[in-house]
Parts: structure tokens; C-alpha cells; sequence
């Protein structure tokens, strides 16, 4: 099928992804450490303690995700993105009207779990079911609403809130997740019912099995992939989430600096449709195991650049990883458990994803406070990625052709 023909012939459908992941980014990192500054100003909060209460919320909304996550097993995504919209837009409305510190906790919880979880869920567990043959190519683009949201939020939001205060822009945040609820229901009309459509035509796993929740977490493969599906989400936010401070140990202006943003998201979604387009053609056991080598790259240059040019160029390496990760990742669950209770085992990955985001800016926060900067920060997390590479590639190696697997 040509890509034209893919792209009128599921046209609701791959709106519907397109929706739902730039939606999610009311809950992403780089939207919500856009106000960092104002946020501790506004709280008189320390590094360490802003850090420490993105982890408590963020954690808390890790665990949550077991159980919301597998949601999307039983219910339609015209009915649950609605309802996740609507708590959605609450979240944002409570971070622009909470005067107390000892809030903020459940205000970030919200905000994580409806955006960066829920949102960014439904649209992989939906488009993962949905497509089977073609399931790279509408992982891809269901995923350029992650692009948009990174390209024009960033920036667009940073110059407001040289005219605006940061408030009245959460305000209005939350009015366009409201007005986005109408157009979901209406793109799908249509909407193909998770629930028969996995009875029906639900593809297997390893072993031409339907693989369950608990089958998954006692394979081994499962616990190689741990660490990869939490170093990006876990360092990936720490850059963004530690962007103010980042600019300033370097001397450059945040607005200079969020200025590069657009070109990560430009190489992030173009990796995004070569690696879906890759996926579908040669699977996804040639490939995962490789994504994360950019990202070493990239973090290494973020520890020892000295110009901004040269953190434009890390910026283009981890925008590779990324847009591989928003299309190899969610292809793997699907692709090696199968897709009859992709919802629950998502769930339990998109877990340890917000887990990781979590941990990322707690850690980089105390260890600022501690007098650890992040150029010998980001060194580290370079080697990270290094490890996370020869665990997927013994993982995979040992169980992707294996009869035992």
C-alpha cells in the first residue's frame, strides 16, 4: 500500500494518534520545565526540592499506571481519552490556581498521569492494535504530535510568558484539552473496538502465544529491556527538566537554548519515519538493540561541549534515539507478547517509563545540590547508555529465536 493510499485510508484513525500525542505534552517534561523558574520562585523551592516533588508525583503516577494503563484492554479510546482529557485539563487548571507548596505533589501526579501516561498510551496501545502489518509506519506517525508538541511549545511558551504570566498560560492549557474531547469523539465515529478486534485479530507472540501480564514479567527478555525503557525516559526529562540551570552553568540564554529545540524535534521525527518505515521491513529484533548508541553520543557532548553549536549536535544525536524509541519500543511489546493484552503489558512498561522520568530529575537535582554539575553528570549517563546497548543485545540474541523463549 502506497503511502498516500495508508495515510486517506486511515485518515480518522491517524489523526486520532496524531491528537493524542501532541495532547500528552501538557504532561511531557520539556512543557512542564518551561515554567521551572517561575515555579521555585513562586514556591521558594530549592533544586532539590523541586526535583524531589516531580519524583514523588511522577513515581506516584508510575504506579497508578499499572493499573490505569491495562484500562485500555476494556474500554473504546473515544470514551477513555475522553474521560483522561477531562482530568487532564483539571491538572493543568490546578497547577495555574494552587497558591500551597505541599499541593504540588498532586498537581505534578496529575499532570504526569494524564499526559505523559495515559495520553501517550492510548495512542500506542491504539495504533499497536489497530495496525498490524502496517503498525511501524502508524507508530511513526501517530507519533509527529510528540514532534509538534516539542517544536512549537517550547519557544511559543517561552516568549508568552514574557507578556503572560505563566498561570494564565496554564489556564489556557487546560481550555484546549477540553476543546480537544469533541474532535476525538468526532474523528472517531468510526472507531474500531479494541476489545473485538483483539478477539478477532489479535496477532500472537514468541511461541505463537498471547502472552498475559504475569507471563511477561517472569521472561527474562522482559527484564534485559528494563534498563533501556528507562534510560531515555529517565535522562531524556532530566535534560529537559534541568534546561534552566544547564543554560546558565554555560552562559548561554535559556531562550537561546530552547531556540535549538525545533531542530531535536526535526531529526526526532524524521528517525521516527525512517525507523517505522525500517521496522516494517526488517522487524524489530535487527534493530532494538541498537537505538540507544545516538544517545551516547549525545550525552557525552552535552558533558564536554563548550559552544552552543556543539549542544545542537547532541541535540541532533538524541533526537535519532527518540524518534526511534517512539516507534521500536511500542512495536517490540506488540510484536514479541502479542497484542490480546497489549493494554496490560504496555501499562507495565509505560510504568517504568514514567518511573525512570521520575528518577531522572530527582537525581540530577540532589546531585546539583550536592555540588555534582551536570557536564560530569551527563558523562555518566553517556556510560549509562552504553550498558543499556549490551543488555537489549544479549537479551535479544538469547530470546528473540528461541524455541525456548
Amino acid at each position: 500500500m502506497s503511502t498516500l493510499r495508508f495515510l486517506f485510508g486511515n485518515f480518522s484513525w491517524l489523526s486520532v494518534g496524531i491528537l493524542l500525542t501532541f495532547l500528552s505534552s501538557f504532561g511531557q517534561t520539556f512543557f512542564i520545565s518551561i515554567f521551572s523558574g517561575e515555579i521555585r520562585e513562586s514556591f521558594a523551592l530549592t533544586h532539590s526540592a523541586w526535583g524531589g516533588i516531580y519524583t514523588l508525583g511522577t513515581g506516584a503516577s508510575a504506579v497508578v499506571m499499572l493499573w490505569s494503563g491495562a484500562l485500555t484492554d476494556h474500554f473504546r479510546t473515544r470514551s477513555l481519552s475522553v474521560v483522561v482529557l477531562i482530568a487532564l485539563a483539571v491538572a493543568c487548571l490546578a497547577m495555574a490556581l494552587n497558591p500551597w507548596a505541599a499541593l504540588l505533589p498532586l498537581v505534578i501526579f496529575a499532570l504526569r498521569l494524564c499526559g505523559q501516561g495515559m495520553m501517550s498510551h492510548l495512542a500506542v496501545v491504539s495504533m499497536s492494535r489497530w495496525f498490524l502489518a502496517s503498525r511501524g509506519r502508524a507508530l511513526s506517525i501517530a507519533g509527529l504530535g510528540y514532534a509538534l508538541g516539542e517544536a512549537i511549545l517550547p519557544v511559543s511558551f517561552v516568549t508568552l510568558m514574557l507578556f503572560v504570566d505563566w498561570r494564565v498560560l496554564w489556564i489556557a492549557v487546560s481550555a484546549v484539552c477540553i476543546g480537544a474531547a469533541p474532535l476525538i469523539v468526532l474523528l472517531l465515529k468510526q472507531e474500531r473496538t479494541p476489545q473485538s478486534h483483539a478477539e478477532t485479530d489479535s496477532s500472537t507472540g514468541m511461541n505463537q502465544k498471547h502472552w498475559t501480564r504475569v507471563d511477561c514479567l517472569r521472561h527474562p527478555l522482559f527484564w534485559f529491556m528494563v534498563p533501556a525503557v528507562l534510560g531515555p525516559a529517565a535522562f531524556g526529562t532530566a535534560f529537559f527538566f534541568q534546561q534552566v540551570p544547564y543554560a546558565a552553568v554555560k552562559g548561554w540564554g535559556h531562550i537561546d537554548l530552547v531556540a535549538l529545540f525545533p531542530v531535536y524535534t526535526g531529526v526526532a521525527f524524521v528517525a521516527m519515519l525512517i525507523s517505522g518505515w525500517m521496522l516494517d521491513r526488517f522487524g524489530t529484533a535487527r534493530l532494538i538493540p541498537w537505538f540507544q548508541l545516538p544517545s551516547v553520543v549525545a550525552f557525552a557532548i552535552y558533558g564536554m561541549g563548550t559552544e552552543i553549536s556543539h549542544v545542537l549536535l547532541g541535540l541532533v544525536f538524541m533526537g535519532l534515539t527518540t524518534g526511534a524509541n517512539a516507534t521500536l519500543p511500542n512495536a517490540f511489546w506488540a510484536e514479541f507478547y502479542g497484542t490480546k493484552h497489549l493494554g496490560a503489558i504496555k501499562a507495565t512498561a509505560a510504568a517504568v517509563m514514567v518511573l525512570g522520568s521520575a528518577l531522572g530529575p530527582g537525581i540530577t537535582g540532589a546531585l546539583l545540590d550536592f555540588g555534582i554539575g551536570l557536564e560530569a553528570q551527563y558523562a555518566g549517563i553517556a556510560f549509562y547508555f552504553i550498558l543499556t546497548t549490551v543488555f537489549m543485545a544479549l537479551g535479544i540474541r538469547r530470546y528473540a529465536f528461541s524455541d525456548s523463549a
